[in-house]
């Protein structure tokens, strides 16, 4: 390319009748090409093969670990469990703020000792919170 055909940024300007090169979009024409082509046979290819299976009832039936598909497919939860994994995905969070919090414990202090009482003030919420869940039950299995 010449040098003052070139225009900000890089860009090479178009010739005077505005047709741009072919010359750099073939790479991309053939990508595209190359990628049609191979889903193409990837599809070809699966509908061949597919045609040679045989279908029989216990092929067509669900999976399930082993275990036979009879019965009711989803079995109902207790809501005690939904209760301690939201708690417990509550008080998991409190480690995702605290384990950054306490590598760099020295350094924050040194600047700040309010980052301590931060902390220790976020830390009783969650105390807090932790009692009022054990008094209200939410974590007893034998009811």
């Amino acid at each position: 390319m010449n040098a003052d055909r070139m225009v900000w940024p890089m860009w090479p300007t178009p010739p005077g009748d505005a047709m741009p090169d072919i010359d750099n979009y073939q790479a991309v024409l053939l990508q595209f090409v190359l990628v049609a082509g191979l889903a193409a046979t990837m599809l070809g290819l699966s509908v061949a093969v597919g045609r040679a299976g045989r279908r029989n009832p216990v092929k067509d039936s669900a999976y399930e670990c082993g275990m036979l598909p009879i019965g009711d497919s989803q079995p109902r939860f207790s809501v005690k469990f939904y209760l301690v994994a939201m708690l417990f995905v509550l008080f998991d969070i409190e480690v995702v703020f605290m384990y950054p919090w306490a590598v760099v414990f020295r350094d924050l202090v040194a600047e700040h000792a309010m980052v301590f009482w931060g902390m220790v003030s976020f830390v009783g919420i969650l105390t807090v919170a932790y009692v009022y869940a054990l008094r209200k039950g939410a974590l007893r299995w034998d009811n």
